[in-house]
Parts: C-alpha cells; structure tokens; sequence
C-alpha cells in the first residue's frame, strides 16, 4: 500500500512538473505568436517609410534636375533672343542704308553730287551694323548634356533584396564561468560571418531552473556593442538562484535571432536580519543593524500603555459583573509569528544581539560585514537557534565570534565558550565569514585583502545562524555572495596544514 502511494505521488510529482513545463511552452509560443505579429507590422511599416524616403529623394533630385534643364533652356533663350534682336536692327538699318544708297545713285546733276558728300555716304554705308554681326547662334538647340541615363539605378533597384541576416550564435556551457559573483559568457557563430560588427547580450535573474519563462517576474537586462564574443558581468548580488542568457549577432544594419537561451546556477546565501528577536536597543532595517539607546524605552512606553488598558479592561469586567452584563471574549495579547529560531523573548539585558532569519543546514556560505568606523563594540560570527536571550555571543558554547572593541582600549579578539584569543592583526574595514557547515569550519577574513584573521574548527550538531552585536555604531551586511575563489584556495591549503590554526582552536576548546 505505501509502495503504491509513493509510485503514485512520483508519477503525480513528474506529471505536475511536466505540466508545468507544458503550461511554460504555450505561454512561450502565445508571446512568440504576438511577437511575429507585432515585429511583421513594425517591419511593413519600417519598409513603407524606407520606400517613402526613396520616393522622397527621387522627387528632390527630379525637382532639382527639372530646375537645372529650366535654367538652361532660359540661358539659351535669352542668349538667343539678345542676337535676334540684334539681326532685326541691323537688319532694320541695312534697309534704311540701302535705300539711301539707292537715292544717291539717281542723282543727275554733278554739283549735287560733290566729293566730300560722296565720302560721307560711303562712310555710312560702309559703317552699318550688317557688317559687325556674327551670322552664327551664339547657343545651340542642343539639350541631351541634360539627359539622364537611369539605367544602372534601375537594375540596382530591380536587384533590391532583404537584409542578409546573421545568424544566431551559439553559446557554449563549457566555457561559461561563474564565480566571485562575476558570470563570464562564451559564445560563437556557427559558421564565420565577417559582416557581424557587434553582438547583444542580455540576461535576467530567475529562481527557474530550464528554459526561460515567458511570465517571469524580471526583465531582460541588456548590454549592447560587445564587439568579442565573450563577457563577464561582474559585481552582482546573487540574490535569485539562478540567471538566464541569450545573445544576439548585429551587422551594420540589422540584428540577427537569439540564441538558445542557457540557465546558470547562481547560488549564494541569501539572508536577513530577524528584527522580531533583535534586541530592543537595536534599530534593523533590511541588511543594516544600529545601536539605538531609545529604542527600549518606547518599548517601555508601549508596555505602560498596554498596563494601563488592562486596568481599564478589570475595571469593566467588574462592573459589567456587577450589572449582570456578560464579558467580552478574551483576545492574547503580545503574540508575535514564529521566526526561524522560534517563538522566544528578544535578546535583553547586555546581550546587544541580532541573528540572521536564515538558518545554515549544509553547505559552504560567505558573506561581508562592514561596522561604522567609530563604532565602539560589535561581533561577528554564528550561533546555534537555541542562544539564549541574556547570553552574548561567544560566551556560550553554542556560539562563535570575533569581537572588536574599540572602548577605553581597543582589543581585537576570537570568543568561544567565553574563551578570548586575542588577534596580533590589524581590524578590516570590511569583515568576510566563511562557514563550511559540514567540513565544520567557520573562518574570517580581511574581505578586502583576504587575509586570514582567524578559524574556528568544531563539528555543528544543530543548524547555525549568522549573529551580530552591536554597541554605539552601526553594521551593514552583504549577502548574495558567493565562496571567493581566493579564500577557496586558502581553505584547501589551511586545511593541508596542521600549524597555527590548529593550535589556536586547541586554546579554545
């Protein structure tokens, strides 16, 4: 029978997952069906504007060709109708000379027909504009300088075609690394393009693992003009288990199809502060903790209030006894939801404490403190859910920690069990902490040099919580962070070596 049940509740759970997948694809091809038809309507209309522009500058160049053959023919005919002009006065005078002529050579009389008055009529006759004129047209009638030979454009415009479109590139897993919150992205064309000028990454984080979701609830994220065929995104907070990618090839003018899209694992340890618990002096807000002298004292006014309404609430409870009136029902009161560790009392007294809400099970975790700088008195370390509310870290068996107390004198010191060690090294201004929860190693470093202060060495029989104190300052938290490779490598040698570390955990103990 519980064989049975167990079959049926793996084919229940696969058939779930496979609908799941269903359910992602034929959203996949809705917004992929929307897609060709919202990206076919853009295209028309991108081709319509492109045509429009054509006939644009061909309507600009047949206006300013039009203009060229009007001004021409306006030269020629003003050049042509200045010599006509001409001609008709010349010719007009030769008339008048020729008549003239004609008159003197019907004279009888000699007397009449003196010397000097010959040589005068010869002098007019010989001096008529008939004789200065050019008889050739200064222009021709000639216009094919003008003409237009269309024929190479034609054929162009007949061998118009679409874009050659480059294809999509291939990303290859293999090459993809992911470490020290950087992602680098390694892809290639699947046959050599020289065309290609760019290509376009984008990326977005996700907590599915597989293909990319359709209703996911992040964006794409986009990065342009990468002119390699690898990047690295660097600096992030891997605060999503997972980031999808894709890329993209472009040519001068138009961008090819995207790649299959692959998922990456980014894990890290992702966590808050629990404010429910935290001591009534500190002020949390998101990853940040400070000392806030005032804080228990509104608590306290709080409290009175309530007091004070409880007494009013006897008081009515006896006269409505008195009166016969039945009572209301109770509600409690100071109730509070379970956190991580618990429904418990906050921390009180002088343990200035507050706790992670995310409890460490398994696995390699780091994460960077950064205290004000004059802060007085803060720890950083670990402690197990059952730390009590008066207990302080690293006065108990049950937690780990580093102290820095820079009031009166400055001590820089490793606590556990209420042992101290002090640290010959100078305090980081940003603190990394290592936990290998199953190798049973809790480590701390110089986040900006990774230099080690200090390891503790135990074995971790319940889940842990990272832990802070805190007095007069304030710290700020980093999460998302992944193991850095350089304190991976010094955790594999400090772990070869038997020295110093050892040793110092032996004092501890």
């Amino acid at each position: 029978m519980d064989s049975q049940k167990e079959a049926l509740q793996r084919i229940i759970t696969t058939l779930a997952s496979k609908n799941d997948e269903i359910q992602n694809f034929i959203d996949t091809l809705n917004h992929t069906l929307k897609g060709v038809q919202a990206n076919s309507s853009s295209i028309l209309l991108e081709l319509d504007e492109e045509f429009d522009g054509l006939y644009s500058i061909l309507d600009e160049m047949k206006e300013s060709m039009t203009n060229s053959i009007k001004q021409e023919q306006a030269r020629k005919s003003q050049e042509l109708q200045s010599q006509l002009s001409q001609c008709n006065n010349a010719l007009e005078n030769s008339e008048e000379l020729l008549e003239f002529a004609s008159r003197s050579l019907d004279i009888k009389e000699p007397e009449e027909f003196s010397k000097d008055d010959f040589l005068q009529k010869t002098f007019r006759v010989t001096m008529a504009s008939a004789f200065r004129l050019s008889l050739k047209p200064k222009v021709s009638d000639n216009m094919t300088h003008l003409m237009v030979d269309f024929s190479q454009e034609r054929q162009m415009l007949q061998t118009l075609k679409f874009l050659p479109v480059p294809k999509a590139p291939e990303i290859d897993p293999v090459e993809c690394l992911v470490a020290d919150n950087c992602v680098t992205v390694a892809w290639r064309m699947p046959e050599e393009d020289n065309k290609i000028d760019h290509f376009i990454l984008e990326y977005r984080k996700t907590n599915f693992d597989g293909l990319p979701r359709v209703k996911d609830e992040r964006c794409w994220e986009l990065i342009d003009y990468i002119k390699g065929t690898e990047y690295t995104l660097s600096g992030l907070k891997f605060d999503s288990k997972y980031m999808n990618f894709r890329v993209r090839a472009c040519n001068k003018a138009v961008a090819g199809e995207y790649s299959d899209p692959i998922t990456l694992e980014t894990k890290a340890l992702n966590f808050n502060l629990d404010s429910s618990s935290s001591h009534l002096n500190l002020k949390v807000e998101d990853n940040c903790v400070e000392w806030d002298p005032t804080g228990g004292k509104s608590q306290e006014n709080k409290v009175k209030g309530k007091e004070n309404k409880g007494s009013v609430h006897v008081t009515a409870l006896k006269n409505n006894k008195r009166s016969g009136t039945p009572s209301p029902k109770r509600t409690s009161v100071g109730s509070r939801p379970s956190s991580i560790r618990g429904s418990r009392d906050r921390f009180t007294g002088e343990s200035y404490t507050v706790l992670g809400d995310t409890a460490i099970e398994s696995g390699q975790h780091y994460w960077e403190v950064r205290a004000q700088k004059d802060c007085k008195s803060y720890s950083v370390g670990l402690a197990y859910k059952t730390l009590g509310k008066f207990d302080q870290l690293g006065k108990t068996n049950t937690s780990w920690c580093i102290h820095v107390n820079n009031w009166l004198q400055s001590t820089f010191a490793a606590k556990h069990n209420n042992k101290a060690k002090a640290l010959d090294v100078t305090v980081p201004e940003r603190i990394g902490v290592f936990c290998d929860f199953d190798g049973g190693q809790l480590s701390f470093y110089d986040a900006a040099s990774r230099q080690l202060l200090y390891s503790f060495k135990t074995k971790f029989t319940q889940p842990v919580l990272p832990g802070f104190m805190v007095w007069c300052g304030r710290l700020s938290l980093s999460t998302g962070l992944q193991v850095p490779s350089a304190v991976k490598t010094l955790q594999k040698h400090e772990n070869g070596m038997s020295g110093s570390t050892s040793s110092l955990n032996n004092v501890m103990q």
